[in-house]
């Protein structure tokens, strides 16, 4: 199918690897005109942030199921390498386009990247046009009473709850028009974005499925079985309990205005009373997400530095070892080790165990925030900068709501309290599966007999704590109140 009713569209597709709720795309093709979809490699994407190899290889399976599905719709994908600004400009001479339309992104880099493009654009009498494809609402659409930005969560929630529901996501389009021509492309295998030597990326393949029809798939799967008990089950890593949607919403696979009404469907129509419970719970964490984005783009900085100025003085320990055993999951916290091992095999890890090995890792060893937010970068699919940034300085104290600094998550009771059976443990941590009772959370507290009947040795099978948490506990509680004294 062609289309000849004038000059072409260019739709450059960032983060909305999809063609459902896709406004950008929505308003190439209501202009009635052809387009031409493009996606641009571009070095300069992620700022100084080079995107990590489980990223990669989500991106390779991503963009393959978008360019079939463009494909099944008598359009194609054009992939190009390069500047996006240089590559865009390539793509107006080859195809006479007169417009460029894309959804939006938030972090600083891409937009001040974005409005340079834009401004260039219509400078030269290009129209430049774009859209909310990956946000409930804008960052600058929720404001304090006094018009600034929110730091604290629970009244973030509240503005953005008093807002409404967001518009209803428009369908896939039957039809996409394409030109006669289309530009030439380049071969996505050629990019190597997936590991080959090592090829390590056995279990992301078998744990996952990139692209949106996996995407809708999760979501239909959560909202059928999981959402109306979310709120009992959502802390517990051993039961199925989440919804996984992170990665589809990262690469944007599926948007939250899908997420948030699918949701709303399934509790409506299971009681046709108020909100069941699971289902508000559910819809406060996409607002979570939300808050992220909020806090990246009105405080850039956080990236690298924190939130809290007075943190920028904090006393942190610099322990390769303890960095190392940490990332290998060998710290002999079972809680911990599980998480850690859980993140390597299948690139992601349930938010409660997040929480758990952050807190570890920045109260229990003293290591920055920035090395553990920089391996979940690495190796999450998930790997977000304003989600990761904003969780690793929620948990180290020097964040936006943040947890306060003398809250030092207590890896045995956390493992004792949310993994009560030892299932989670004994699955990512098999060398403790037979062990019983709460001694599967803390080997080194069963008796003798018990070790040697369960076949462990510790040192051998399973390493000993590399701290003592009391004493770690209380080392960063010294630290803290020197931090907090000498900004007194």
């Amino acid at each position: 199918m062609s289309a000849d009713t004038g000059a072409p569209v260019l739709l450059w597709f960032r983060r909305d690897l999809r063609l459902a709720d896709n406004p950008a795309l929505a308003a190439a093709i209501d202009t009635g005109r052809p387009v031409v979809p493009v996606y641009v490699r571009d070095d300069e994407d992620a700022g100084d942030r080079a995107p990590g190899g489980a990223s990669r290889w989500w991106l390779h399976g991503s963009l393959k199921a978008l360019a079939d599905d463009l494909a099944s719709r008598g359009s194609r994908l054009i992939l190009r390498s390069g500047k996006a600004a240089d590559v865009l400009d390539d793509l107006l001479q080859e195809t006479g386009a007169t417009s460029v339309f894309w959804n939006r992104r938030y972090e600083p880099w891409a937009t001040a990247r974005d409005e340079a493009i834009k401004t260039s654009l219509k400078e030269r009498g290009i129209a430049a046009k774009s859209f909310n494809a990956a946000l409930i609402r804008e960052p600058w659409e929720i404001q304090t009473k006094d018009g600034g930005p929110y730091k604290v969560f629970t009244p973030f929630w509240k503005a953005l709850r008093g807002l409404g529901d967001p518009d209803r996501p428009e369908p896939a389009p039957d039809r996409i028009p394409a030109p006669d021509a289309l530009p030439k492309t380049e071969n996505l295998d050629d990019w190597k974005l997936p590991p080959e030597k090592p090829d390590w990326a056995g279990g992301l393949r078998h744990t996952w499925t990139p692209g949106e029809k996996g995407a809708q798939e999760q979501l239909a799967s959560f909202v059928d079985e999981a959402v109306m008990a979310y709120d009992d089950k959502r802390n517990f890593p051993g039961t199925d309990g989440t919804s996984r949607l992170s990665p589809h919403l990262h690469f944007g696979e599926i948007g939250p205005r899908q997420v948030w009404h699918a949701a709303i469907a399934a509790g409506m129509s299971a009681t046709g009373q108020p909100m069941p419970k699971g289902v508000e719970t559910f819809l406060s964490e996409i607002a979570w997400r939300e808050f992220s984005y909020h806090l990246l783009y009105h405080f850039p900085t956080i990236p690298k530095e924190p939130l809290r100025p007075e943190f920028a003085d904090f006393d942190w320990k610099d322990d390769a070892e303890g960095l190392k055993a940490w990332q290998e999951g060998r710290t002999g916290y079972p809680i911990v080790d599980a998480g850690m091992r859980e993140l390597w095999a299948t690139g992601w890890m349930h938010n409660r165990v997040r929480m758990i090995v952050a807190s570890f890792l920045v109260k229990d060893l003293l290591v920055h925030w920035r090395d553990g937010e920089a391996w979940f970068w690495d190796t999450l699919v998930d790997a977000d900068l304003a989600n990761n940034t904003a969780s690793w300085q929620w948990v180290a104290g020097s964040g936006a709501d943040a947890a306060p600094y003398f809250r030092v998550f207590n890896p045995v009771l956390q493992g004792e309290k949310f993994d009560p059976d030892g299932t989670y443990v004994r699955r990512w941590v098999p060398e403790l599966k037979d062990l019983s009772g709460k001694a599967v959370h803390a080997p080194w507290t069963a008796q003798p007999l018990e070790l040697k009947e369960a076949g462990i040795a510790l040192g051998r099978d399973y390493p000993e704590p590399i701290v003592d948490h009391a004493v770690a506990r209380k080392r960063a509680l010294e630290r803290y109140q020197r931090m907090k004294d000498g900004n007194d």
